[in-house]
């Protein structure tokens, strides 16, 4: 194997100015020491001395192809042209054929000279220096060394002198983390003239990172090779773009002009990036997937309709901003109307069975509750009717009033549903609010939710744990086990916050799994639980 031009001035240079033994720079750059007494023999790379020496002298690669008087000039220079397309003993055939049978010896040495010169030119076009195995084992045993630091770094020295930011490295590689000696292996071992194949399996590393710390030093150096790594958070798991996202999907689409009733992703993400909250589609899809919902094709409404969503919204925002301590904001719904069944859920079940629940059964009872969660105190108000109507509003506004008579006032807050917007509860209201200002008691004010807009309704936060804890994988004899079941889950839950007092949303009490708290990027109405 001849060496290049350079190489082998750096090795005449290395050993007869700067005084390197032979030993020594065998070593560095893993030539044998053979070739090297041959390289300080000879100031230039030398041929074999085989065949004929008529070639002796002769400018292959300036030999003139067209002048056919010289047969032995001409197959030089085609064999120069050629060598890089077809291997050595391809050539010498083809030269056999010009020259005729009896040129064979002389053939070998014009293709030989021919090869010389073509590795002294690829030599002269790059300024890397070839420094390449010799020795697979010796090579392998050299890398082995420098990871365990057992190499002497005047002997690296050495061999890097002269090339730029290699201080740097050499540091790295006695001090620096695995990481950054890994790193420092790869960058010495491609100075040495390593294969990338050969060298990334070597170190135990895929092609693509070891040619990916080649591409970091030559373009930045050690400072870029060494450079920490930060790994950002993921914006789907921040509580900012998750409270963005979902106050912007609470809101009908309409109110940003768009001509649309529901929202896309497209449409969700231009508009939180004019609001300055740059986010994608895939962040965005993961963000809602993560809160239990999907894009189904059913009547699963996440919007609110409501034209004057914006007006009502501000005016409950505007109340409990400013609650008094003598005020309270009840949060009120119904919950069912729900047959007392077998229902289904998650059961800890015995090896081999399976848990069933028939799909036709036959109803033991069927009930509504109808509830009021006071948000500065986390209380619950409850009772059982029999239907959704006007009179379950004034019979739940009566048992209020007695309930929190040393209020001044009182709101309440429900959706916008018929019975909770008829004329006749509006007059109950008026006539109540007129006898109060004579007879004493609280001022009754309603602060209703938009249309459509469940999700605001804070109680049914607790509905929704209410109903996993008591109602889903329950198999209940009577409705009134049943009633005696959710009776004692309010009790627990109004002692509990009674001893430690809390508003509404600051902690979740038992299976609720969204807060009971009013805000506007909050779901209360949990989707996996109704």
């Amino acid at each position: 194997m001849y060496r290049s031009v350079e190489q082998w001035s750096h090795v005449r240079k290395r050993v007869l100015v700067d005084g390197v033994s032979k030993r020594r720079m065998a070593d560095i750059t893993g030539i044998s020491r053979n070739t090297i007494r041959k390289m300080l023999r000879h100031p230039y790379p030398q041929p074999r001395r085989s065949g004929s020496s008529r070639a002796a002298g002769m400018d292959l690669a300036g030999a003139n192809s067209d002048d056919r008087s010289s047969p032995q000039l001409f197959a030089c220079r085609m064999a120069y042209d050629i060598l890089q397309s077809l291997p050595r003993q391809r050539a010498i055939q083809f030269l056999r054929v010009i020259l005729g049978s009896g040129a064979e010896r002389s053939s070998a040495e014009y293709v030989r000279r021919a090869f010389v010169q073509a590795a002294a030119a690829a030599a002269a076009r790059t300024s890397k220096p070839n420094l390449r195995r010799r020795d697979a084992k010796k090579a392998a045993r050299w890398i082995r060394d420098l990871q365990a630091g057992a190499i002497n770094r005047k002997e690296l020295e050495e061999m890097v002198s002269g090339l730029p930011d290699f201080s740097a490295v050499l540091d790295h590689l006695s001090t620096g983390t695995k990481r950054e000696r890994t790193k420092a292996v790869v960058i010495l071992c491609a100075a040495r003239g390593y294969s990338v194949n050969w060298a990334a399996q070597a170190i135990g590393l895929s092609r693509n990172t070891y040619r990916g710390y080649q591409r970091l030093f030559s373009s930045g150096g050690a400072e870029l090779l060494f450079a920490a790594y930060h790994r950002r958070a993921p914006k789907s798991d921040s509580d900012a773009y998750r409270n963005a996202l979902f106050e912007l999907l609470h809101q009908p689409p309409s109110a940003y002009d768009i001509n649309r009733t529901s929202w896309r992703l497209d449409d969700l993400c231009r508009v939180l990036g004019q609001k300055g909250i740059p986010i994608g589609r895939e962040t965005a899809s993961r963000i809602i997937r993560a809160a239990g919902y999907r894009w189904r094709h059913a009547k699963v409404v996440l919007t609110s309709n409501d034209p004057a969503y914006r007006e009502k919204l501000d005016h409950v925002q505007a109340v409990l901003g400013a609650l008094e301590p003598d005020e309270a904001f009840f949060s009120i719904d119904e919950y069912g109307p729900f047959a007392v069944k077998m229902k289904p859920g998650l059961a800890l079940t015995a090896p081999g069975k399976q848990h069933v629940v028939p799909q036709f059964q036959k109803s033991r009872g069927c009930m509504i509750m109808t509830a009021a969660l006071e948000l500065s105190g986390n209380q619950v108000t409850h009772f059982y009717s029999k239907k959704k109507n006007t009179d379950e509003m004034i019979r739940m506004m009566e048992v209020l009033v007695e309930r929190y008579r040393d209020r001044r006032r009182i709101f309440l807050s429900w959706d916008a549903a018929s019975w909770h917007v008829s004329k006749k509860l509006g007059k109950t209201i008026l006539e109540h609010n007129a006898q109060a200002k004579t007879k004493g008691g609280p001022i009754v004010e309603t602060a209703p939710l938009p249309a459509g807009a469940q999700f605001l309704n804070v109680i049914e936060s607790v509905f929704s744990g209410m109903s996993r804890a008591i109602i889903h994988n329950s198999d209940y004899a009577s409705l009134v086990e049943t009633k005696a079941a959710i009776d004692r889950y309010f009790e627990e839950r109004n002692a509990a916050f009674q001893a430690n007092p809390r508003r509404a949303g600051k902690k979740i009490w038992g299976k609720e799994r969204e807060p009971p708290s009013f805000s506007t990027a909050n779901n209360c109405k949990d989707p996996r639980y109704r």
